[in-house]
Order: C-alpha cells, then structure tokens, then sequence
C-alpha cells in the first residue's frame, strides 16, 4: 500500500529532473563555446601594439645565401593587395644554373589575414590539386629542427605539372609548422611571418624537389628569423 509521498511520485511520472540538469549543462557549454569563439575571432581580427613594417626591413634578407643567388621577382600590385600584408618580398634563388626555389616572406600583424594564404587554401583557389601533405622536421645549423610541412600538388589534365610546397610560420621569434599551433595564443602582442618555398618537379621526381625545399630552408630559416628578432613592439 502506498503512503502519500510515493502515491504523488507515481501521479506525477518519472523524475525529470537529470534530464533537466542536462540540457542546463548543455546550454552554460553552448554558451561558453560561443564566447570562446567571439573572443578566437575577436583576437584573430584585431591587430597588435606592434607598429607595421615597413617593406625594406624585409629586403635586408640577403640576395646571396652560401651557393644559392637570389632575384627579386615583382608581384602583381593587385596579388599584393589581397595578400593583406605589412611587408613581403617574392624572390626566386638558384644554384648552379640547374636547381631553383622561389621564396615568399610575408608578415603582418592581424592573425586573421595570415590565415587566408596559407597553401592548401590559395594554392587550391588557383587551379591547383593536393596530392600530399606531410610535417616534416628539417635539421638546422645549431642542431635544433624546422617544424614546417611540406605540400605536394599538380595541375593539368594528366597532372603533368607537378610543385612541392615547404611551409612555416614564424610567431614572436620561434617556428610553427601549423596554424593550430599558435593562434589560441591570445596573449601574442609581436607579428606573425608565413614563409613559403616552393620548388618546380615537372623535371625532376618529386622526393627531389623535396629535398631541395628542404635543403633551401633549412638554409634560409636562421636569416629569415634573425629579421623578427629585430622587430620589437613600442
């Protein structure tokens, strides 16, 4: 025979109320969420304390690197303006008259607009297909490494055109190979650099244009961070 208490739990159907706190604990997640990517947003559109560069700082890159002859090679004004930098240079070096890499260095202040050029997105944007993508670790000079990744596309009917792409990002004087590496740093106040070396394979098997990306910017990587190591903000 029920007493009072469990003749009222019996009327009034079974005990909602975990599956209240739930949807509660859903919702306060939901909205935390939400502010955490306003805040991602936020941080990635506005710029820093850091006053923009000037084009010659990047120029004082050196033209001749031990064997490799560099070239200035002038972009488009409008490709300049889309890629929303303070300062870049575009410059092709070559050894020996046989092997070259082309060589962009771009910097800014505003995450966000970095965040457009990276390879897997213009490339793509510009008729170009993906057919590898690879994290590498490419030894430097003092015995520490380059995290970068390496891309691989092609282009044409019967991918008869054939490009390796070596990519980093230079972040408060230190390398990231990714994105996802330093853009929750919100408490980053200098600039962020994107390197990009790209290497033909059209005439050559691809794990050789690899190598020499590799090669190229294990080599330049120490002389393109010496340049952030100047850049200070006020």
């Amino acid at each position: 025979m029920m007493n009072a208490r469990q003749h009222t739990t019996a009327r009034c159907g079974p005990d909602l109320r975990p599956v209240t706190t739930a949807a509660v604990a859903a919702s306060l997640l939901m909205l935390l969420l939400g502010l955490a990517h306003l805040a991602l947003a936020a941080r990635l559109t506005a710029g820093t304390a850091a006053q923009p560069l000037t084009p010659d700082v990047l120029q004082r890159l050196p033209l001749q690197m031990g064997i490799w002859d560099g070239v200035d090679v002038p972009l488009d004004d409008a490709i300049v303006r889309r890629t929303d930098t303070d300062a870049l240079i575009n410059r092709r070096y070559s050894r020996g008259g046989l092997e070259s890499v082309s060589l962009y260095v771009g910097c800014g202040v505003r995450t966000r607009d970095m965040m457009v050029h990276r390879p897997e997105v213009c490339y793509i944007g510009a008729g170009w297909t993906r057919t590898d993508r690879n994290p590498r670790e490419a030894p430097l000079p003092d015995g520490t490494t380059l995290p970068c990744t390496v891309f691989e596309f092609s282009r044409g009917a019967l991918n008869t055109a054939r490009l390796v792409v070596l990519h980093y990002y230079i972040v408060d004087g230190q390398y990231y190979r990714d994105l996802s590496d330093w853009q929750y740093r919100f408490w980053r106040i200098g600039y962020v650099g994107q390197v990009q070396i790209a290497v033909s394979a059209d005439t050559m098997p691809v794990q050789d244009a690899v190598s020499i990306a590799l090669e190229f910017g294990a080599h330049s990587a120490p002389q393109i961070l010496g340049l952030f190591h100047d850049m200070k903000a006020p």
